[in-house]
């Protein structure tokens, strides 16, 4: 299954993140489209982009917001990037799901 911002299989889904470090609190923003075209799942956090701190609390906001295990979470691609590629294993129906709650309606 691919949505319109990200891609879903049975055991897995995957999609790019625009993180802003420092920005105030923890939050999921919603989607965005990218310069090239994709699109996006803006999220900030409070913690620095110092030694990863900014990654980890990313990390921990989208396995909390997608109700699995930190451990399901895998940063894939862009660790010193605002943009990121994010893979998250379990359901893909069911997390792709939860990632459609943040889509603007039309």
């Amino acid at each position: 299954m691919t949505g319109a911002h990200f891609r879903a299989s049975p055991g897995k889904v995957s999609f790019a993140v625009r993180l802003t470090p420092k920005g105030g609190r923890d939050a999921i923003d919603g989607w965005a489209p990218s310069a090239d075209g994709q699109s996006h799942l803006k999220a900030r956090v409070s913690a620095p982009p110092h030694d990863g701190q900014a990654n980890e609390a990313l990390i921990e906001l989208l396995a909390r917001a997608l109700g699995v295990a930190k451990s399901k979470v895998t940063l894939v691609a862009g660790a010193s990037s605002r943009l990121k590629r994010v893979e998250v294993d379990g359901d893909g129906p069911t997390l792709a799901a939860r990632l459609s709650q943040w889509e603007k309606p039309p």
